[in-house]
């Protein structure tokens, strides 16, 4: 049996994700150890350096850019001095890398280790003729698009500029050949995406070890609902953990399921004040919860209103609840944009007005080419494997390494 650690920013979505397929892989006989912060066995304990920097990442907030790449930019630099020693002192036998974390990559290479890349969100693979997973792009083939996708690589690449220089950095430290891009740090040997063709823009030169697997969940889907809609409609509304405390945002999602009729329940991950929470039953809100179970709620309900988050969207899907996506910030413009390509729902601005938003809810609830649309969607994700597909994909690409290898020994320059 193998040891493998895992190597991941410190965002609950990609950790949650990372969680279930570690599970898969203990139920296996295999052992997996978390660079990361948390409780338990399974976590490495951290060096303040390295607590402090994953920290910042998650306190940084997602409307300050700057602060944002700069916050990556420090983990990633702190990982890669710390995470060579880390390794070597718990004798791993391979790595599991978030795509979102290149030093995992970088430090795996330099030790001579096998190491997975798995895409928690929206996968970083770059190809020609492709939008940037965190572009809100429409995907389209004509000339203006192509100019428009190879003009928004370059600006992308000079904001993460910062970033680059850190992974450019260590690369010549350890050796390795020039990089300064995550997707120039990603697995030759395996790459698994949580996510499935039917939510994602066609892709035509995927690398051979790239697989779509579904979501990384604990429990698989559950057979697709078959009750009719509710009378009246049953709507479920989040903004994920980060974006809870949006109040006006909710606001007007309360008034415009009033508009349609439905009823709706809010889940604000604990975001909101009390006065916040009883303002929106004003507003129309027909109850409003710090946390619930998500996946059950979005069973219940007729349509999901999100942030456009991947892990909401992937349990929408598997619930076969048609969306209606209000993207933020991060890569959830890109999941909105892939959600109305696919036609399993529709995307708003979060700035529309109560009239547009109600009108966008309007279609999704008496439309069934949404709800048939989203059906087939589901059962593609039912097939993909999820977590137990991608522990096998695991075991499979790492099986030539077994049994264990002498780690290369480093020469850092």
């Amino acid at each position: 049996m193998s040891h493998f650690a895992v190597v991941a920013p410190p965002l609950f979505s990609h950790l949650q994700a990372m969680r279930a397929l570690a599970h898969q892989l203990v139920s296996r006989g295999h052992r997996v150890t978390f660079i990361a912060e948390g409780e338990g066995d399974d976590f490495y304990p951290l060096s303040p350096a390295l607590r402090d920097a994953q920290r910042e990442v998650t306190h940084t907030s997602a409307g300050h850019l700057f602060r944002v790449i700069g916050a990556l930019s420090r983990l990633t630099d702190v990982l890669c001095q710390q995470l060579p020693d880390i390794v070597q002192r718990l004798a791993v036998d391979a790595l599991i890398v978030d795509q979102m974390e290149p030093a995992g990559g970088l430090v795996a290479q330099a030790l001579g280790l096998p190491y997975i890349s798995v895409a928690c969100a929206l996968p970083v693979n770059r190809e020609p003729h492709y939008p940037l997973p965190v572009m809100p792009f429409n995907y389209r083939q004509d000339e203006k698009a192509q100019r428009l996708y190879h003009a928004s690589e370059r600006i992308y690449d000079r904001l993460m500029q910062p970033h680059g220089r850190v992974i450019a950095h260590h690369a010549r430290r350890f050796g390795l050949s020039p990089r300064q891009r995550l997707d120039e740090c990603l697995s030759p040997l395996l790459q698994i995406a949580q996510c499935i063709p039917a939510l994602d823009f066609p892709r035509h030169q995927p690398p051979a070890c790239f697989h779509y697997v579904g979501a990384l969940r604990d429990t698989p889907p559950v057979a697709v609902k078959n009750h009719p809609r509710a009378v009246p409609p049953r709507a479920w509304a989040s903004l994920g953990t980060l974006q809870g405390h949006r109040a006006g945002l909710f606001h007007k999602i309360a008034a415009a399921c009033q508009d349609v009729g439905a009823k709706v329940m809010i889940a604000h991950c604990d975001g909101l004040t009390d006065a916040e929470v009883d303002s929106l039953y004003r507003s129309g809100a027909s109850a409003v919860r710090g946390f619930v179970d998500q996946p059950a709620a979005i069973r219940d309900a007729d349509v999901v209103i999100t942030h456009g988050g991947l892990n909401t969207v992937l349990d929408a899907i598997a619930a076969a609840t048609p969306l209606l996506a209000i993207p933020i910030t991060f890569d959830q413009p890109a999941v909105a944009a892939r959600v109305a390509y696919s036609q399993i729902g529709r995307r708003v601005s979060r700035f529309a007005t109560r009239s547009h938003m109600a009108k966008q809810l309007d279609a999704l609830l008496n439309d069934d080419r949404y709800r048939q649309r989203i059906t087939a969607a589901c059962e593609q994700l039912r097939r993909a494997g999820g977590a137990p597909h991608a522990a096998s994909l695991i075991e499979q690409a790492i099986t030539p390494f077994r049994p264990t290898h002498p780690l290369r020994s480093m020469e850092l320059r």
